[in-house]
This record gives C-alpha cells, sequence and structure tokens, in this order.
C-alpha cells in the first residue's frame, strides 16, 4: 500500500510557506502523493466540522505544490462536479497536469452541501446519469482533438481544448461514494474509488470488494483498479504505533494506497489554531508517519 498525505488547506496552517514546506519535506520523505479537498463555504446554520471552516482551493494549492516539487504526485479528494462545468474543470485540470509534469490525480464526488449547491446554482440529480455524463465529457476534452458532445446534461460544440494533459487520456479519475451503486459506478467507468474520512476497514473492505467486482465485470483487470483511504488523523488521541497499526488494517481490507488526513486534527486545521503551532505539529506528523 502507498503512503500519502494531506496537503496543508484547512484553518490555521494553510499558509503559503507551510503549504510549499510541507511539500518538499513529503517528496524528501518518500511519500507517494499529497492529497487536498473541496469545500467552498460553511453555511450560517451548517454544524461543520473545524476543517471545514476555512478551506483553500484544492486546485490552487496543488498547484502552489506542483511548483515546489518535482516527483510526488498531487491528488484531490474530492471536487464535486455538480458545482462547476465539466469544460471549465477540464481546462483546470489539464493545465494542472500539464504544469506539473503528469503528476496530478482527480477524484470527483457529487456533493452534499445544500449552502453550495445554492451557491453554484448547482443541481447534483440525477446523481448517476450525471456522473457518467460528466467523465465522458472530460475524456472528450482530454484528447486535445477536436471534438463535439450532445449529452443530457452537457453539451459541447464542436471545438478542440488545448494544451491536453500530459498523462495520456488526461490524469486518473477515482469516484466517490458509498452506496453500492455508486462504488459499482467506480469499478466500473473509474479508475478506482477513494473512500471517506470516516470509512471502517471493515467499510472499505465492502467498498473495495463491489468496485473490482464491477470492474471485473466490465472486462478490466481487478488488480489494476485503485482504492484510496482518506484515513484522519488526530495525534492528541492515538501514538504514532496506533495510526500505523490502523493503516495496515486498511491495506489488509484491500487499499492501493491510504493519505494520512492531518486537517482533521483540530490543532492543525482548525481556524482558530496557532498557525506556528499548526505548522510544527503537521511536520512532526509527516515525519514520525513516513514511508519505510
Amino acid at each position: 500500500m502507498l503512503i500519502s498525505f494531506g496537503c496543508p488547506v484547512s484553518g490555521a496552517w494553510a499558509q503559503p510557506e507551510t503549504l510549499t514546506s510541507i511539500a518538499r519535506q513529503a517528496e524528501e520523505l518518500g511519500y507517494h502523493g499529497l492529497w487536498a479537498f473541496q469545500r467552498l463555504l460553511a453555511g450560517r446554520d451548517q454544524d461543520l466540522a473545524p476543517s471545514y471552516q476555512s478551506v483553500l482551493d484544492p486546485i490552487v494549492a496543488l498547484t502552489w505544490a506542483g511548483a515546489a516539487t518535482s516527483r510526488i504526485r498531487l491528488g484531490v479528494s474530492v471536487i464535486n462536479l455538480p458545482y462547476l462545468s465539466p469544460a471549465y474543470l477540464a481546462k483546470q485540470v489539464s493545465s494542472l497536469d500539464r504544469l506539473t509534469g503528469g503528476r496530478f490525480d482527480l477524484g470527483l464526488g457529487t456533493g452534499w452541501s445544500e449552502p453550495e449547491f445554492v451557491a453554484t446554482n448547482a443541481d447534483p440529480r440525477p446523481r448517476g446519469r450525471r456522473t457518467e455524463e460528466y467523465l465522458a465529457v472530460l475524456r472528450t476534452l482530454f484528447t486535445g482533438e477536436e471534438t463535439a458532445f450532445e449529452g443530457e446534461f452537457y453539451r459541447v460544440p464542436p471545438s478542440r481544448m488545448l494544451p491536453r494533459p500530459v498523462q495520456p487520456g488526461g490524469p486518473p479519475i477515482l469516484l466517490g461514494g458509498t452506496a453500492e451503486v455508486a462504488l459499482r459506478r467506480a469499478g466500473r467507468i473509474a479508475a478506482g474509488w477513494v473512500s471517506s474520512s470516516r470509512a471502517s476497514p471493515a467499510e472499505v473492505e465492502r467498498g473495495a470488494r463491489i468496485v473490482r467486482q464491477a470492474a471485473a465485470e466490465t472486462g478490466k483487470n481487478p488488480d489494476d483498479v485503485r482504492v484510496v483511504v482518506r484515513a484522519a488523523v488526530d495525534s492528541g488521541t492515538e501514538s504514532w504505533d496506533q495510526i500505523r497499526t490502523r493503516a495496515r488494517q486498511y491495506a489488509d481490507a484491500g487499499a492501493t494506497e491510504l493519505f494520512y488526513e492531518p486537517n482533521w486534527d483540530p490543532r492543525i486545521g482548525g481556524p482558530d489554531a496557532d498557525p506556528d503551532a499548526a505548522a510544527t505539529l503537521g511536520s512532526e506528523m509527516l515525519v514520525n508517519l513516513a514511508p519505510v
């Protein structure tokens, strides 16, 4: 199982100098990737976790991290596809992949925050058909050839989008979701599945099994399917050994990659935490959980 780490995108430690130093340090320590997440806004009446109160844009943050590094992969878990048109996201993603030499992984979800749906004039329904069509548009635009698309939800007139991504066919696309239909969709049309931060090893085992079964049914090699686990970390409640033991449980459950998510620690990702103390704790976490 590959070991990755969460970018400084939330709360007190989401500062330019911290993002640069964590990205470079993660690359030096041998981490496979750096992951960000998306949260547009917090509604006044929403009871959201501290890590959701102040969040950098993931594409901008990963571009910053990519400029400070040369080898480590860069991923987002997840961008909520109803919030923006597939053409706009395709341009962002193609540019990021081009600027970083083909190091980007794109995680997509359908969202859950009603204030964000309202603010972006978005409707996720019907989730399944919309998601499938969205991916089809992305892959059409990633080719760089003159193409057109006519669908139920999206239309692209005859046109081309350049520059194309470095990775052939575009960055790998991972899908979120926990319902069986969403898991099967990830196996059928995506490179794999990315779990929520709350998923237990048992839930990851179930998800990995369903995703790989769906992939096999469509003629794909189930061994090629990626299962990425987003593992929230709070070093104030667990020792480093306990955190590593939990990571091994995810590997046994079928995960191919795990990224430790420090933004969920309120001493790091909380908006009222001390920025210097948060950066120090994040760096300590990075060192103590480094792959061996």
